[in-house]
């Protein structure tokens, strides 16, 4: 006697087929339409994003730190207690910039909840994780507004901050995904000094706005001057050809979370909230979920 066959696994809920490489396809897709369908519950309607290092602590932890080494590290290798405690200095220094974060963030969500609108506007977002990331996310919170983390699934793994509004915390698998989160809702941008991922994140942004890929005006803000002015010479692009002397006003300097609130909140009232018009090529409808051209 013939033994009676069972039903085979539908096919969205066979696992194996779903981790494997001919699944790979609806895994990225999952990771578009997951969170077109959370950001549409949630009635977001654009973004604000902050980039920046990782690695910047609260002014307390730094100072906390820079003790411990200065009295624990004293019978250390001279040359490895001399690099500790720069290391640790630096991060005393550095931790201004978690502050200032935590502040602009803060200033620009108390705005943006007052805009009457049927959707919430210029919410702030970030890569979900620690330092700058957790500095916005934080100073959103004790503004009264929600904000959005879009964390990566990494082998060093990267806990979500606690500051993130739980119903818009994200986990990606993806880069790509992830950057297009980024840049899909978003209508400003703000470059905290950060390494490898956050100029990465500033150069993709750059190039499609130089290169007209961009279906929006996206403002881009780059903070602390004194850091990015010693980490790379953007006049040299231009003297080089690389870039033309146009290009350079495609992002602005501020140095102090008031400078950086007006220059947004001026040009996020000007652009996207239909205030004056300047120049023809500006004028252009917009979607409501704006996006980057095909």
């Amino acid at each position: 006697m013939v033994d009676k066959l069972k039903p085979a696994p539908l096919a969205y809920e066979n696992q194996p087929f779903i981790n494997s490489p001919d699944g790979r396809i609806l895994r990225i897709l999952a990771e578009y339409q997951e969170p077109l369908s959370r950001f549409r519950r949630e009635q977001i309607q654009d973004t604000v994003v902050f980039f920046g290092s990782a690695r910047f602590q609260r002014g307390d932890a730094a100072k906390k730190n820079l003790s411990a080494v200065e009295k624990n590290d004293a019978n250390a290798a001279v040359a490895q207690y001399e690099d500790n405690l720069k290391r640790a200095r630096a991060a005393v220094d550095m931790a201004r910039y978690y502050e200032d974060a935590r502040r602009l963030a803060f200033l620009l969500t108390e705005w943006s909840i007052q805009i009457p609108a049927r959707r919430r506007r210029f919410v702030v977002t970030t890569g979900g994780g620690p330092g700058i990331m957790e500095a916005a996310n934080r100073g959103a919170q004790e503004a009264g507004g929600k904000s959005i983390g879009l964390n990566i699934n990494l082998p060093l793994e990267q806990n979500p901050n606690s500051y993130i509004t739980p119903s818009l915390n994200f986990e990606f698998h993806y880069f790509f995904m992830r950057k297009f989160w980024f840049a899909y809702l978003a209508k400003a941008l703000v470059i905290f000094p950060g390494g490898f991922g956050t100029i990465d994140e500033l150069f993709e942004i750059l190039t499609l706005a130089q290169t007209d890929k961009l279906a929006k005006k996206i403002l881009v803000v780059i903070y602390g001057s004194e850091y990015w002015h010693r980490i790379m010479n953007f006049q040299a692009f231009v003297d080089a050809g690389t870039i033309s002397p146009n290009d350079l006003n495609l992002f602005k300097f501020v140095d102090t979370p008031e400078d950086a609130f007006t220059f947004l909140r001026d040009g996020l009232t000007e652009y996207h909230l239909g205030g004056p018009p300047k120049k023809e090529k500006e004028q252009e409808v917009l979607p409501e979920i704006a996006k980057t051209r095909p």
